[in-house]
């Protein structure tokens, strides 16, 4: 195809051009309309297992990188499955401490199980314990713990975590992760670092230009959304060098993985193309999708199109050539989307069993031992039950679909955790369905199909309550005390028994992470766009706290009350901040009502004594997010722009990481606003606190002027007022637009000698004669029933 085009081309360039152009014309378009010639390929990969040495290498390398001031004390080694399941040991033998395991990811289960249930100390997104001396290292207790580990697959990453947490990560932020990973138990996990290189090389295969290939792909931040087929060309072009840094970082990225035995979870290929290919090859059936969010819909190849098969395997040789092809791949047809409109009802069926078909045909024919893995959130089962039995995967991305299409009609499947959406800031989960182990059901269940767990996050860094809790549950085959596992979790957390930080997590546990708060997250006042009648901060839930907020008061002040304690731990110094930023973020829900009744009842004075407190308050809890790199837009920012190599990429990479966390897009009409909403320094004082100050002046002007002022009747979307809903959410809106296009340039300012502790001590005594008129401080737990 491409010396056909490049022949075409050399023509044009002939001075009778003019008087032939009409025939060479025809020409080229009768060549365009021919199917691609796929020129087989024998230099694309099929992954092999890495040895047993490899794995142990593997290991050496993370207790080096986790615990180096001891490494000398642990000697990895593997040792065979017991009945086809991975199991570890941990042996006290002559003063070592010798960790078995049947591959690189069960001898490190092994080291962390030791870590945390021997030497009290853990590894987390929000601050580690891991500072470890020699007399640290104690004797396994009975001698040698050994333990079975109950799932084939330990699942990790949905797609969304790439570009709500991940998308400015270097080398050494993932080559952390993957030590987080293989700790925890992660065998399987999401590998497509680097797929935008993919794209590229198998669209410039097929006669795109390097312009058209880049102008197909996303930014960096909206990755996820591409490879699940729901847009193209959003905040791109994609520099070039880009897609060659990230090749490269993605061979480290999966080479390590693979290194400890995982199996990363590649991108197969279910039909999604660039919309230019309707031009490029107009014989071919692409049809242009439904729109997705106020997106354009995509272009999408009708798998039944010979076209299918033969771009198909292209791209999955591509993928193969750069980075091996290791045997499961992700492929979700019609994601959030839907088949074609002009095949009638009563066919349906039969399409999707030849889709599912079809699908499995092109990646069998790629790679023999290939298993398809399919997202449940858009699953049809026509489609599922074309494809032979164990030749499908099913992620259970929520953990409840299993139940409700019988196992996935037997397919194989693992049962997951989502937990939260978009990356936003609040402090929910239920604790106590974790440690019922509901994993273990679905394997009582189904013994044959329910292969194993996984966790499926739209964001990190944030609860790690919850997903250290998690992460302790893989290894075990029953439920465990929730309040006997607390009390290790605040040991090795804060690196002390009982006291007052024990307490308040008798509150935590019977507020914020009561049953039932694994849901979507509830709305953040702070983060909303402002409104009188003040219906969300996102696309999602509303306002609502389903705990006594005094409660939460009562754990910061507990807190608080144990600095001398556990003031050096960083681990107690991230909770300390983030749950006074909870407390401050609920009080701002209280703080607007006052803001409301003093405009409705057209009080000046009571109206400025109510919008003073709410915006101080807001700059306030900017104040303590800023305390730690964790809250911190500027480090956000920071990370994207180091990516640039001049200042135009620079420019595009803090334009990706502005919008995808206020109003996500497209450009000019969003209605999915606010939905990667985060309680962030910076982003606090730098746009949803400028915000709430052109809102309250505005309302303020109204009262002077003495004009009525109501959202009601205006225009919703997602159930709050639609992006440009009158006058002044039209002005509000090209002031978002502006910002987000302005370059930042931002230092990452989060200060090493800002002191948490004494910024959370001072912003709690301010606000406590706020928060004791506002709420009952009398907590009584056991009535600790949801306001």
């Amino acid at each position: 195809m491409s010396r056909r085009m490049n022949f075409i081309s050399y023509l044009f360039y002939f001075q009778w051009i003019k008087k032939y152009n009409k025939i060479l014309l025809f020409i080229m378009m009768f060549f365009l309309k021919q199917p691609i010639q796929a020129e087989p390929s024998v230099d694309y990969k099929i992954v092999q297992s890495v040895g047993p040495q490899d794995q142990i290498n593997a290991v050496k390398g993370l207790i080096e990188r986790v615990v180096p001031q001891v490494a000398s004390f642990f000697v990895p080694q593997m040792i065979e499955k017991e009945n086809g399941a991975d199991v570890f040991e941990v042996e006290s033998r002559k003063g070592k401490i010798i960790l078995s395991g049947s591959s690189g990811v069960a001898i490190s289960v092994g080291l962390n199980w030791y870590l945390r249930h021997v030497c009290n100390r853990q590894m987390s997104w929000c601050g580690d314990n891991l500072d470890i001396k020699k007399s640290d290292i104690k004797a396994v207790p009975g001698g040698r713990f050994r333990n079975v580990l109950p799932h084939q697959h330990v699942v990790y990453m949905n797609y969304c975590t790439l570009s709500y947490s991940m998308a400015w990560w270097d080398w050494k932020r993932w080559q952390r992760e993957i030590d987080f990973m293989a700790l925890n138990g992660v065998n399987m996990p999401l590998g497509m670092v680097g797929l935008e290189g993919v794209w590229y090389n198998a669209l410039l295969k097929v006669g795109l230009t390097d312009q058209e290939a880049r102008q197909f792909l996303v930014g960096p931040a909206y990755f996820a959304w591409q490879w699940m087929q729901n847009i193209e060309d959003h905040c791109g072009p994609l520099p070039k060098s880009w897609i060659d840094s990230h090749i490269e970082l993605g061979k480290k990225v999966l080479a390590a993985e693979r290194a400890f035995g995982m199996t990363p979870i590649q991108q197969g290929f279910s039909g999604n193309v660039p919309l230019i290919f309707k031009e490029k090859f107009p014989s071919a059936k692409i049809n242009q999708q439904p729109k997705w969010c106020n997106f354009p819909g995509v272009a999408q190849l009708d798998p039944m199109d010979p076209l299918f098969m033969k771009f198909g395997k292209i791209f999955l040789e591509e993928e193969g050539k750069l980075f091996g092809l290791g045997g499961y791949y992700a492929a979700d047809p019609f994601h959030e989307s839907a088949p074609p409109s002009d095949i009638p009802k009563e066919q349906l069926p039969e399409y999707l069993h030849n889709v599912g078909n079809n699908i499995s045909k092109l990646l069998t024919e790629t790679d023999p031992n290939a298993i398809w893995v399919m997202q449940s959130w858009s699953i049809r089962k026509e489609i599922a039950e074309a494809v032979p039995k164990h030749k499908l995967l099913v992620i259970d991305l929520a953990g409840k679909k299993w139940e409700t299409t019988n196992g996935f009609w037997g397919h194989d499947f693992c049962v997951g955790q989502l937990h939260n959406f978009g990356g936003r800031i609040n402090l929910h989960g239920d604790l106590s369905y974790i440690v019922s182990n509901p994993f273990a059901r679905a394997k009582k269940d189904y013994p044959a199909t329910a292969l194993g767990t996984g966790l499926f996050p739209e964001g990190i860094g944030q609860n790690p309550v919850f997903y250290d809790c998690y992460f302790d549950m893989i290894w075990r085959n029953g439920s465990v005390n929730l309040d006997s596992w607390l009390d290790g979790y605040t040991k090795r957390r804060y690196g002390v028994s009982g006291g007052d930080v024990r307490e308040a997590w008798v509150l935590l546990k019977d507020g914020p992470y009561r049953p039932g708060t694994n849901e979507v997250e509830s709305s953040s006042m702070v983060a909303a766009r402002p409104a009188l009648d003040c219906k969300k901060s996102g696309p999602n839930a509303g306002f609502h706290v389903p705990y006594e907020k005094s409660s939460l008061v009562k754990a910061w002040e507990l807190f608080l009350a144990d600095k001398d304690r556990c003031g050096k731990m960083e681990g107690y110094r991230y909770d300390l901040v983030d749950i006074g930023r909870q407390v401050l973020s609920n009080l701002s829900q209280d703080l607007h009502q006052q803001v409301k009744d003093a405009f409705e009842k057209k009080n000046i004075q009571a109206f400025d004594s109510a919008s003073s407190r709410f915006l101080d308050l807001l700059s306030d809890i900017d104040m303590l997010c800023g305390t730690r790199p964790e809250f911190s837009f500027n480090k956000w920012v920071t990370d994207a722009r180091s990516w640039g190599t001049n200042e135009a990429e620079k420019s595009l990479y803090d334009k990706n990481a502005s919008m995808l966390v206020t109003f996500w897009g497209p450009e000019k009409d969003p209605i999915i606003f606010d939905y990667s909403w985060r309680e962030w320094s910076g982003l606090i004082n730098g746009y949803y606190l400028p915000r709430w100050q052109k809102f309250h002046a505005f309302l303020r002007n109204k009262l002077v002027k003495g004009e009525p002022y109501s959202e009601k009747g205006l225009p919703l979307v997602h159930g709050r007022e639609t992006w440009r809903a009158n006058d002044f959410y039209s002005a509000l809106a090209d002031w978002e637009e502006h910002w987000v296009d302005t370059p930042k340039n931002l230092k990452d300012n989060q200060s090493k000698n800002k002191n948490e502790i004494m910024v959370a001590d001072r912003l709690f005594k301010k606000w406590k004669p706020v928060l004791d008129k506002m709420y009952s401080m009398t907590v009584d737990n056991a009535k600790n029933k949801p306001v």
